[in-house]
């Protein structure tokens, strides 16, 4: 019997929902206080993680609920980052 591989689930700050990594995008805040958008997932600091889903991306611009899991103030670029690789990401599907 082969075993599969457990896939990593992880939380959208947003929606509360779990999700497969790989269908996040996680959000980092470094022990400099930089707030960056990492696209491995392996950069070291605070993470939060997003839907790969513009509404989802506005409604955490809105709510500040990155500035909450973050301790931090979040740059509008970053948001702008974010919805730029989710309005090149959403052709994929």
């Amino acid at each position: 019997m082969v075993q599969k591989r457990k896939i990593p689930q992880r939380k959208c700050v947003v929606t509360n929902e779990m999700k497969p990594k790989k269908e996040l995008i996680r959000i980092v805040r470094n022990k400099d206080g930089e707030v960056f958008v990492d696209e491995s997932g392996k950069k070291n600091g605070r993470g939060a993680y997003l839907s790969k889903d513009l509404a989802v991306i506005e409604k955490a611009e809105k709510s500040d609920v990155l500035n909450r899991h973050l301790n931090t103030q979040v740059d509008p670029s970053v948001f702008e980052e974010l919805k730029q690789m989710v309005a090149g990401n959403s052709h994929e599907k």
